[in-house]
């Protein structure tokens, strides 16, 4: 029951009642608007509980800058200051990153109502977005700009600092790979003034721990089954201008194969009929990556045979006092789940299907966890992004469908690069170079390249589409200008214009086919008044029409300086379908390489390497010319100068080069003992090899010998920020009287 009295509306009781409710101060937002928020209304009892959550719901709104509620007489007066609304954000002092970057990332805009608490939130963005490029010591403060109608302009001052580089990596607990060794494993680098367009020697927390996952990966590449990265720690130095990053690792046991089994539960499948799928062998080194292609080539193999529904899945039996992995491939029927969709996300630049076509799943298949682990490892190889997520999930009231979410983060992916040097072969040196490997975000790769020699001038064009017609098949071409000085070799220069059609494609991770049409113009130009009479006749222009393949199966783990691993190949040339010159050539290429630290306990950067060579060209219905032969000596064949082992004039002592040829070489890398960093490495070596006559050259015109040379060497080689460089002294010990020599050579680039 309530009472009316001259004071006002009480309560039975005697409690005071709210009669009104004012409201003071807003301008924008409407009184009965504030008053929803309230926790009291008119007629209730002053109550402080219900006074102060009314109170905090007004704050929580984010409308007001300051609010208050006092009581006055029998009413209750709300007062309120309302936030202003942005009019305009904008941000002065960033050079590094656009406005438009920026602008994505904070939450504040125009005709949104401004907070104190938002305006923070977007600092810690923005601050957040440079730690990404790898700005650490930048500052943004926050500036208002009052305007008329309660409104602002919301100014953002960046102070940009100088870029926080990664000045050191450093590895904790490896003792099977050097520091040098797991630098070139992970993504990050240090700083180095060639890195000017790369974003990789700057610290960025994602991609530190990716290169956890790369570490991991190696390790189980590499026989560590039992590895671990323990920590990675980035240390800020007090000026906030460089990281100091440091990896603990446990390495483990190395472990070898041993058993290799397949257990199925599948009706009329037995194990034999998928032998034939296993990428790893009793003996071998425990290899995760093997074991996975295992895993795809029996699943491969088993939906073949009409079995849609699969899981294969590798079990691990360790025998750790023999350092031994026993595996059994255990086939079984798995669950009954389709591909709903995939969705793809994060890619700004890249096209979607570009990363779509890597995913060997697409909607409607039958789901199968193998397939996706390896469309995760395919859209990784392509080298666009720094991370990628590959997850799946059930689609709500649909068991038996799912969704397959990627999700990726770019990165740069041109490159320009600038050398300098000296060849013994090519004398003095210039390198410019400029590569887009994701070219308008299609995945093509486009290069240019410009290189000059005292004896030497290069100029490549390059262009491949890896999924030539939407199809695993990589297609491209080549566009070159060469000019050769030959005056000291053959008495001669030669210059060639021409372009080449290639197409390839890879029948798995390590068989390779590769097809290419040539097309050249040649020009010997400036023969000397006294070169060999046969080099004078070839004097002039040829027109080369030429296709050829190559068969390669490599197995190496480095094409630069591969330490294990083989790599063999068979090439094929035809001349003839038009142009002036008809030939058939065949050449055969192997090498390999083995660690001698896995059998000696030695460091794993002792490698012996073996290589050899087999060429032979065989002219169809007219002799080789002079510009298809082969020539011993040089780069094949050090402590003999180039060409210095070829067939060669007796009268004027030019070499003339060979219809066939076989050269070999036995090498041992090891280290100096010097700081790893320096990247130096020394080796011993030595060559040999042989070489055959050439037609139509009478025998009494040559100085040549079929027979055996050889050559015994020490070399430095320098992993340089340019690529290998090789600097040997090589003495011939089986050699003929006219044969040309070379004690010192330097070179750039890997012989195997």
């Amino acid at each position: 029951m309530t009472l009316i009295g001259g004071t006002g509306l009480v309560r039975a009781q005697g409690t005071p009642v709210v009669e009104r409710i004012l409201v003071e101060g807003a301008q924008r937002i409407e009184p009965d608007t504030i008053r929803t928020y309230l926790r009291v209304t008119e007629g209730d009892s002053f109550d402080r509980e219900a006074i102060d959550q009314s109170l905090k719901a007004l704050f929580g709104t984010g409308l007001f800058a300051d609010v208050s509620l006092r009581r006055e007489g029998n009413d209750l007066v709300v007062v309120v200051v309302e936030n202003p609304i942005i009019n305009r954000v904008a941000f002065e002092g960033n050079k590094r990153i656009e406005n438009e970057t920026l602008a994505r990332e904070v939450q504040l805009r125009p005709r949104v109502v401004y907070t104190r608490a938002k305006v923070q939130e977007d600092v810690k963005r923005i601050l957040e977005v440079y730690r990404r490029s790898g700005r650490y010591a930048v500052a943004v403060d926050p500036k208002i700009i009052e305007l008329p109608q309660n409104r602002v302009d919301l100014v953002f001052e960046i102070d940009e600092g100088p870029a926080t580089y990664v000045r050191r990596i450093t590895f904790v607990g490896n003792t099977a790979f050097s520091d040098s060794s797991l630098r070139e494993v992970i993504a990050t680098k240090e700083e180095r003034w060639y890195r000017l367009l790369s974003s990789s020697d700057t610290f960025d927390p994602d991609r530190l721990t990716f290169d956890r996952e790369l570490l991991r990966r190696f390790y189980l590449s590499n026989g560590y089954a039992d590895f671990e990265v323990r920590s990675a720690v980035a240390e800020l130095t007090p000026a906030r201008e460089s990281f100091f990053i440091t990896f603990t690792v446990d390495e483990g046991d190395r472990y070898r194969v041993g058993s290799v089994d397949i257990q199925t539960s599948l009706e009329d499948l037995t194990p034999e009929l998928l032998r034939p799928s296993l990428e790893i062998e009793e003996g071998d080194w425990y290899d995760a990556e093997r074991i996975e292609e295992t895993v795809q080539n029996i699943t491969q193999s088993v939906g073949a045979l009409g079995y849609a529904f699969v899981d294969v899945r590798p079990q691990v039996e360790r025998d750790r006092e023999a350092n031994v992995i026993n595996l059994t491939f255990d086939v079984r029927e798995g669950p009954r789940v389709f591909v709903e969709r995939i969705e793809i996300e994060g890619n700004v630049r890249t096209l979607d299907e570009v990363i779509r076509r890597e995913i060997q799943l697409v909607e409607g298949d039958a789901f199968n966890s193998a397939k996706l682990r390896r469309s995760r490892q395919r859209i990784r190889d392509l080298g666009f992004f720094e991370t990628v997520e590959v997850t799946n999930e059930p689609v709500i009231d649909k068991p038996d469908r799912t969704v397959i979410n990627v999700e990726v983060e770019e990165q740069s992916t041109g490159e320009l690069s600038f050398g300098v040097g000296w060849s013994s072969n090519l004398g003095a040196m210039v390198e410019v170079g400029v590569r887009e490997r994701n070219l308008l975000g299609r995945g093509q790769d486009l290069s240019a390249r410009l290189s000059w020699a005292e004896r030497r001038t290069e100029l490549d064009l390059s262009f491949t589409e890896p999924y030539f017609l939407d199809r695993p098949i990589s297609a491209g071409f080549d566009l070159f200008a060469i000019e050769r000085d030959l005056e000291d070799e053959s008495s001669h220069q030669v210059r060639l214009q021409g372009a080449s059609l290639r197409f390839g494609y890879r029948y798995s991770s390590r068989w390779r086919h590769d097809f290419k049409y040539t097309l050249q113009r040649q020009d010997i130009f400036d023969v000397e008044d006294d070169a060999s009479l046969f080099i004078k006749e070839q004097e002039g222009v040829e027109v080369l029409s030429m296709i050829g393949h190559s068969l390669t199966y490599d197995t190496r783990d480095s094409r630069l300086i591969p330490t294990e691993g083989y790599r063999l190949q068979i090439a094929n040339d035809l001349a003839g379908l038009g142009g002036d010159a008809r030939f058939l050539r065949t050449d055969v290429d192997a090498s390999y390489h083995y660690p001698l630290g896995d059998e000696m306990n030695w460091s794993p950067e002792w490698v012996v390497g073996v290589r050899g060579h087999v060429g032979y060209i065989l002219g169809l219905g007219e002799d080789v010319s002079i510009r298809h032969r082969y020539f011993l000596g040089g780069n094949n064949l050090r402590g003999f100068a180039p060409s210095g082992a070829a067939p060669r004039d007796t009268a004027t002592d030019d070499a003339l080069g060979g219809n066939w040829m076989a050269d070999g070489s036995l090498e041992v890398r090891f280290p100096l003992g010097l700081p790893e960093e320096l990247g130096l490495g020394a080796k011993v070596f030595t060559d040999w090899g042989l070489s055959g006559e050439p037609d139509g050259i009478p025998d009494e015109d040559l100085d040549h010998d079929v027979a055996l040379r050889g050559s015994i060497g020490i070399g430095v080689l320098w992993s340089s920020p340019l690529g290998p460089v090789n600097v040997e002294v090589a003495t011939p010990i089986l050699k003929q009287s006219y044969d040309e020599e070379e004690l010192f050579r330097i070179s750039f680039g890997s012989r195997f």
